[in-house]
């Protein structure tokens, strides 16, 4: 070989090396790592809370979601997506996308955090029973006004004391209506419950209409969520009932994705709340029955709603 043809093969890979090297780069420079608190979800994609700022996270079917257990995180626990709800403290891995989005190949989270979240969604104030207060509200006021009204044609001489009391109710009434659902990060816009009898998971047919209507309507919400919140009664053992929570979840979980069509990227699923929130006495066989349950809710994130 010539000096000439030397010194070019010896350009010729350096070259290649620098291209190497540069390519790498680039692809190592989308990769990213953060570390925040969940603060909404819409469909597939969850907005992480960091230090610097809002991250838009886009999860999909090949994402692992891992709850870190122990001292030293040393055990891992394979999770599903519908575990990642708002309030719980995440570390996310993966690569920014061309529209800014960090498409997540890990997300870890440890158990504690979770069950914080987890009590964080079991306060969230439904929409239908926030409805029924207002009515009823509603109707006190408007009898209090039919009531004033009939006073002011008893005596003239208070007509105008009257008609800014009125005035003043029918302010309030309009006050309430713009409140309406404003408490809390998401409005509830149906809800459907599941009971079990003692010991069984198996989700009963005589449901099956129920939960398709929810699930037919989630559909027309923009951005909804699914919120599915599996119970026991105090009968048994504290283990027993929390697997009994979970299985019943879990199974409505499968029901509303298999034949409700509902993609798992739109499920919220705290799951397994074991004995909380006993929505009745469990002196009784029919106290008991009312807390074998899962509740099953529409969510939409108020700040997709607009209110």
């Amino acid at each position: 070989m010539s000096r000439e043809q030397s010194f070019t093969a010896k350009h010729l890979v350096i070259a290649v090396t620098a291209l190497v090297i540069l390519a790498t780069g680039s692809v190592a420079a989308q990769s990213a790592q953060v570390q925040g608190v969940i603060n909404g979800r819409n469909g597939p994609t969850m907005t992480v809370q960091t230090s610097s700022g809002n991250v838009t996270v886009l999860l999909n079917n090949m994402t692992s979601v891992e709850d870190e257990q122990g001292i030293f995180h040393a055990r891992k626990k394979q999770m599903g997506l519908t575990a990642l709800v708002p309030g719980l403290a995440v570390q996310v891995k993966g690569t920014y996308n061309a529209q800014n989005q960090l498409v997540a190949d890990t997300v870890k989270f440890n158990g504690k955090s979770l069950q914080t979240a987890t009590d964080i969604q079991a306060g969230v104030t439904p929409v239908q029973q926030q409805e029924q207060q207002q009515q009823q509200q509603i109707q006190q006021q408007q009898a209090q006004i039919a009531s004033q009204q009939a006073q002011i044609q008893a005596t003239d001489a208070e007509q105008a004391k009257h008609s800014a009391e009125i005035a003043k109710e029918k302010a309030a009434i309009a006050a309430v209506n713009k409140r309406f659902g404003e408490l809390g990060d998401y409005n509830i816009w149906d809800e459907t419950t599941v009971y079990f009898a003692n010991g069984q998971v198996t989700v009963d047919p005589k449901y099956d209409d129920a939960l398709l209507k929810l699930c037919q309507k989630a559909k027309t919400v923009n951005g909804y969520m699914i919120q599915v919140q599996g119970y026991a009664s105090k009968v048994g053992s504290a283990a027993l009932n929390q697997k009994l929570s979970q299985e019943r979840a879990q199974n409505v979980i499968d029901f509303v994705e298999q034949k409700g069509g509902i993609p798992l990227t739109n499920v919220l699923a705290p799951g397994a709340m074991g004995t909380a929130d006993q929505v009745a006495s469990d002196a009784t066989t029919e106290g008991q029955a009312e807390n074998r349950r899962v509740v099953v809710r529409v969510l939409q994130n108020k700040g997709i709603a607009g209110t």
